[in-house]
């Protein structure tokens, strides 16, 4: 495993040409069949490292075939590649576990010698991850000369992912051998003090659009992140209205069309674009070496996946990569402080490697079958040989096989759900070949929501929206979420694919719009692209926080504030609970500082206020963001706390996870949700059909069914106890709110206050604003940020 400053896919570059080469003494000749798998978390990285690839064997005329095989691939191809496989295979995850559950996998790998892992690290801390480790078992066992590289240039501890890439044995921590590159020129990273009033809450950082296209016009070519879609597509737009200079800047996004997004990755690489406002569709390894900054918009949320984005820039090994912060808030100033801070010191905060899921498992134990008859006994032997799944119990495998077979004891009867039969030598082998081609349609663990395609038309006659024929046809400009499209009504606005465009029609799966010129248009609220604060920054802002001297290091406006706060109320030390009541109109308010991250925070909002309504203090509702919770209701909380009524300590006791937990997850929707994307992981529930895709109620009305019946009837089932992990694990944070509850036991500090304290200000901006889109929001944020400004200081 190579791991260091610029362990990136160069290093496959420069060993990957002469792979498949034998000597024939003057000259060289193909050896034959696949010799190199290399895997990519995304297309457009194994497109540019092909890119890359193929120049150098062209010049020296290497008689390697280089291809890759992506979702895009057309399928003419990806069924050429099975019969004549090339030399050198550039793919993802998704793909190899489709490969391997072809029958003629054992002809296509036996040949193998080499897999090539890229952006290792953004490969096993998923879901994806556990799919590929499983495909790593089956293809050890396939082709036993196999070696394993992983490459990855932000690792926080290298010697726990090494062991992804060699096969594990029992009672052993088996790992593969640690090279760690040094030497390479420390990145030079900047924030931006902006001369504008810098916003006290919100996340457009719309306050520093001039500063932002100055560095674009500055600049030879820049790369601006954001951190979700919606954000990309609003930035986009601003700076096109402001563009005088007519500078080339584009949109790039997973969400965009391919044809899109190939063209802007190609004007890239040839150096004739500005600017490209995007995504994590480019975070990793993309080998661009002219660009020659990096703008990150908001927060960076994990001190590794800035190091990502800033590598973006001068990817060169001797020259120092360049990038500038734009904190959209103040709360976001210290994050994008204390993270400026870890590149420094090149401290990375990448998650260890985690335990296998079982829903990807029962997913990867019907792919087996649909390639060829398996013994329970010899798989499960493989299985055991994937670091994730190296602790895996037989109990659990055999539950896993169980279900694939008939879908758990409470299931059993329905013969939808038995998918694997046994013959009479014992061997699993699919019930029909409609479960084959079901499988090799729904294959992989990313779960988004229902896409609709885009499709640019003309205006219906008049352009009033309700007379005139639509026309069909048009160019198509990418797709988006069912969800939001059904929250619009025909002539409404919005911006997608860089454009403002207007909602004429939905005709199946497909989204008829047309040009508009609207000011006021809405935003795709995008679900992809949403990070969570990274444990290791909390924990550093919490210490920056409690540093009264290195607020010397902060724009002035920060340091300001930080001052107000100690003087009004306080500010918390690093292990502290710092715990605020104050009233505001006719309701009460509690707002805390956890810096535990917006997920952690939503799960403690909920069980703190049922422990309040308990209570009898009367809570309406709470709101989280990354740093802070606040909750509201009718019951004074100052008086009840001053008078010994009402107990913080009790409040925030641990045992809240015990029981509060689970009576809150009998009730709420959230463990639905958690079990719908395991069922489909998993396969129970088939998302995709021969022609046709399942809408979004259909996967809903499927998966509750399945969830009501499971819950009344087999408790224990094993997707059951894999939606409770998930949820553990993600969307609920449970460790780190335990970690949290734990630390600050005995050190919850409160302060009773008139009114709303400044450190207050943002968490209390959000309260209502979810549904507010655009300019819009920033006004109304602007004239609230006014108010409770006002009262803050007063």
């Amino acid at each position: 495993m190579a791991s260091g400053a610029r362990a990136t896919s160069r290093a496959a570059r420069s060993d990957l040409p002469r792979a498949n080469l034998i000597s024939t003494g003057r000259s060289v000749k193909r050896a034959g069949g696949l010799h190199t798998l290399y895997i990519s978390p995304l297309k457009a990285l194994a497109v540019d490292i092909a890119r890359n690839l193929e120049t150098p064997v062209a010049e020296m005329g290497l008689p390697i075939k280089i291809e890759t095989r992506t979702g895009d691939t057309p399928v003419s191809r990806r069924q050429r590649q099975r019969r004549y496989p090339p030399d050198i295979l550039l793919t993802t995850p998704e793909q190899l576990a489709l490969l391997l559950s072809s029958d003629d996998a054992p002809f296509l790998f036996s040949s193998l010698k080499r897999i090539v892992l890229d952006e290792l690290h953004a490969l096993v801390t998923s879901k994806r991850g556990d799919l590929l480790s499983l495909g790593l078992a089956r293809l050890w066992r396939l082709a036993p000369e196999l070696r394993a590289i992983g490459l990855s240039a932000t690792v926080a501890e290298p010697e726990q992912l090494a062991r992804f890439l060699v096969p594990q044995h029992p009672g052993k921590q088996d790992a593969a051998d640690v090279v760690i590159a040094g030497g390479a020129a420390p990145p030079i990273v900047e924030m931006l003090d902006t001369r504008e009033r810098l916003p006290w809450a919100g996340h457009t950082a719309r306050h520093a659009l001039g500063e932002i296209y100055e560095l674009i016009r500055q600049n030879k070519t820049t790369l601006v992140f954001v951190n979700t879609r919606s954000q990309a597509e609003m930035l986009f737009q601003d700076l096109w209205r402001m563009n005088d200079d007519g500078l080339a800047i584009a949109l790039h996004h997973g969400s965009l069309d391919v044809a899109q997004r190939r063209k802007v990755e190609d004007a890239m690489a040839a150096g004739r674009l500005r600017g490209v406002v995007c995504t994590s569709s480019l975070d990793l390894g993309v080998d661009w070496g002219d660009v020659d900054l990096v703008i990150n918009i908001g927060a960076p949320k994990g001190s590794s996946r800035l190091m990502q984005r800033i590598g973006r820039a001068n990817h060169r090994f001797d020259e120092a990569s360049r990038a500038v912060l734009v904190p959209a808030n103040r709360f976001e100033v210290l994050e994008c402080r204390v993270a400026i801070d870890a590149i420094a010191e090149n401290a990375q905060d990448t998650p260890p490697l985690r335990s296998g899921a079982l829903d990807v498992l029962a997913q990867h134990v019907l792919g087996c079958a649909c390639g060829e008859p398996f013994l329970a006994d010899e798989l499960y032997e493989e299985v055991l040989t994937s670091a994730p799944y190296a602790a895996l119990t037989r109990a659990d495998f055999d539950d896993i096989v169980d279900f694939v077979a008939t879908g758990g004891y409470a299931l059993k009867t329905y013969e939808r759900f038995a998918r694997i039969k046994q013959d009479k030598q014992g061997r699993w082998r699919v019930a029909n070949p409609r479960v084959r081609q079901s499988y090799r349609l729904n294959v992989g663990t990313i779960v988004e929501e229902t896409m609709l395609k885009v499709r640019l038309v003309r205006s219906r006659a008049g352009g009033t929206g309700s007379t005139g024929a639509l026309g069909r046809g048009g160019r198509v400009l990418g797709e988006i979420e069912e969800v939001f499209i059904e929250g619009l009504v025909v002539g409404d606005t919005f911006v997608f694919g860089g454009e403002v465009v207007r909602y004429e029609a939905l005709v199946e799966d497909q989204v008829y719009v047309s040009r508009a010129n609207d000011k006021d248009a809405k935003v795709p609220s995008y679900m992809g692209g949403k990070f969570p604060l990274s444990t290791y920054l909390a924990e550093r802002v919490r210490k920056l926080l409690d540093d009264r001297r290195a607020w010397n290091a902060l724009p002035d406006q920060v340091h300001e504030w930080l001052s107000l706060q100690k003087d009004f109320s306080r500010v918390p030390a690093v292990r502290e609970l710092l715990v605020e009541t104050f009233p505001r109109g006719n309701k009460h308010y509690l707002v805390c500082y956890p810096f535990e991250g917006r997920l952690a925070h939503q799960t403690l909002g909920m069980l703190l206020t049922r422990r309040m309504e308990r209570a009898r203090t009367r809570p309406l509702g709470f709101i989280a963001n990354e740093y802070a919770l606040a909750i509201w209701g009718l019951g004074d909380l100052s008086f009840l706390i001053r008078h010994g009524q009402f107990d913080l300590d009790a409040l925030f006791n641990p045992d809240m996870l015990g029981d509060d937990l689970e009576a809150w997850l009998a009730e709420s929707a959230l463990m639905k949700r958690t079990f719908r994307n395991c069922a489909i992981i998993s396969g129970l529930i088939a998302r995709r059909h021969t022609g046709e895709e399942k809408s979004r109620r259909q996967v809903l009305f499927s998966t509750d069914l399945v969830y009501d019946v499971l819950r009344k009837h087999q408790a224990d089932h094993v997707l059951l106890r894999a939606a409770r992990a998930d949820a553990a694990t993600g969307l609920l944070d449970l460790r780190r709110i335990g970690d949290m509850l734990t630390r600050i036991q005995g050190r919850i500090t409160h302060r009773e206050l008139e009114h709303v304290s400044p450190l207050a200000v943002p968490v209390m901006l959000e309260i209502g604003r979810e549904s507010v889109y655009g300019e819009a929001s920033d006004e109304l944020l602007a004239e609230a940020a006014d108010e409770l400004v006002k009262e803050a200081m007063s």
